[in-house]
């Protein structure tokens, strides 16, 4: 019996070895070395065919041809459906709703779905269907993990989308590597996007992700697909964004929201009311700004808390804010504001547990950061927004009318705004624009 040779792969980025190393030379992670059987494959040698060759037309009429999910903010961040043929990759942590998202769009789909379960049984599967109240003579189950078994169920079923959950559990017999290792991952996805393109179906992955938060298996995995989204949210929080990380067929900026409830997912169609809606106005440390994700507004609420250091070394601590550019903006305000804060806490929190890493609200953390240290709350009406540079001074960013537009929908009467960015208010707005031009100018019109 011959002995079967074998390799150490890095579950994070792929990277090859023949001996086992602590730390990946590619990525540079620790202890992220697998042992892998080699696996020998006979090639054989394939020539291109006259047909196989096609001239570019230019006609783009085929890219238009989605299947609508029928939830709004699914298809948003899609691009408007899903695209013939493509593969989306899916991954969140947890129980943060993955596998209710994907139900509930099989369920309103326009087409026949396949749910391929490799992680629950035919049973478990409809009893969480009775729960979320999914009904549809277009969706079939199918409790697999051969890789073999799937492909043929897909093409007995004729489905339009085939929802794999998870691609962590799915075994490709051609391997002798365990499910779940970066080689059966890879291959496994890489069969699937070989079916999906030449039956022109969709197919949609759920992939598990890492302590870090990134899609577990290697990063060709991202690369191999069309669509990669990102489900989070804080597990204390009742809600969802759905994230594109990459999108071959639309928009890699645009997000949605829903919010968990005990019956599934329910859309969130004006977030704005949702992250405002709960806000005390008279206690500082609170600010309104506005903020872009993909090609939609959200007026949300900065929250900062400064207070006295007992001790050598104060706390920055920031949820929902890159906690660098907390550090950056905290050195602007100790110099060009002479607000001393070198000695003091410093918590700062994007209230709804969303995330933003726009440089358009870096005027309302200051601002808010300056309302807390001073104890000055800041006026209920006022919205305040622009980017902040290292000299102090307000810069301009974009998309200022759409921000003015939210602010005047949800009855702010009083909006801050970099003085570059005057010229963009809509001719048809009422709202009163304020143009600032520093910090410490924008500070003292908005503070009490």
């Amino acid at each position: 019996m011959s002995k079967s040779k074998v390799k150490y792969v890095c579950s994070s980025c792929g990277h090859e070895s023949l001996r086992w190393l602590g730390k990946c030379p590619s990525c540079g992670e620790w202890n992220s070395f697998s042992e892998e059987i080699v696996e020998t494959k006979k090639k054989t040698a394939r020539q291109a065919a006259e047909s196989d060759i096609k001239k570019l037309s230019g006609d783009s009429g085929d890219e238009e041809k989605r299947i609508k999910t029928n939830i709004e903010e699914f298809d948003r961040v899609l691009g408007g459906g899903l695209i013939y043929g493509s593969v989306v990759l899916i991954g969140g942590d947890p129980g943060i709703g993955k596998s209710t998202l994907v139900m509930q769009a099989a369920e309103k789909a326009d087409g026949r779905t396949l749910y391929v379960t490799g992680e629950e049984s035919i049973r478990q599967i409809n009893i969480r269907a009775k729960r979320l109240g999914v009904k549809s003579e277009n969706l079939f189950l199918l409790a697999e993990t051969d890789l073999d078994v799937i492909k043929d169920g897909i093409l007995k079923s004729e489905a339009d989308i085939v929802i794999i959950d998870s691609i962590q559990t799915i075994n490709n017999p051609a391997l002798d590597n365990a499910p779940g290792t970066v080689s059966q991952i890879r291959e496994s996805t890489a069969e699937l996007l070989r079916l999906a393109k030449t039956k022109e179906i969709v197919v949609i992955l759920i992939g598990h992700v890492t302590k870090e938060g990134y899609i577990a298996g290697p990063k060709i995995l991202e690369h191999i697909v069309d669509t990669v989204l990102q489900f989070e949210g804080e597990k204390n929080y009742s809600y969802r964004i759905l994230r594109a990380q990459k999108n071959r067929f639309g928009s890699a900026n645009e997000i949605g929201i829903f919010e968990m409830r005990e019956d599934g997912l329910r859309q969130v169609k004006n977030p704005s009311e949702i992250f405002i809606g709960e806000r005390e106005e008279e206690i500082s440390g609170s600010v309104i700004t506005a903020s872009i994700e993909g090609t939609r507004p959200v007026l949300l609420e900065v929250q900062a808390l400064v207070t006295p250091s007992h001790f050598g070394n104060p706390q920055r601590v920031a949820t929902g804010f890159d906690y660098r550019r907390l550090s950056i903006l905290l050195a602007v305000l100790e110099k060009r504001a002479k607000l001393r804060l070198s000695t003091a806490n410093v918590f700062l929190n994007m209230a709804g547990g969303i995330k933003i890493d726009e440089p358009a609200i870096d005027l309302a953390v200051c601002v808010s950061i300056a309302s807390s240290l001073t104890n000055r709350a800041a006026r209920s009406d006022y919205v305040v927004i622009g980017e902040v540079g290292l000299g102090g001074e307000v810069r301009s960013v974009g998309r200022l009318d759409k921000r003015i537009q939210e602010a005047e929908k949800l009855g702010f009467g009083n909006i801050i705004v970099p003085k570059n960015n005057l010229k963009q208010k809509p001719k048809t707005s009422t709202i009163n624009v304020i143009p600032a031009e520093s910090i410490l100018q924008a500070i003292d019109i908005v503070l009490r």
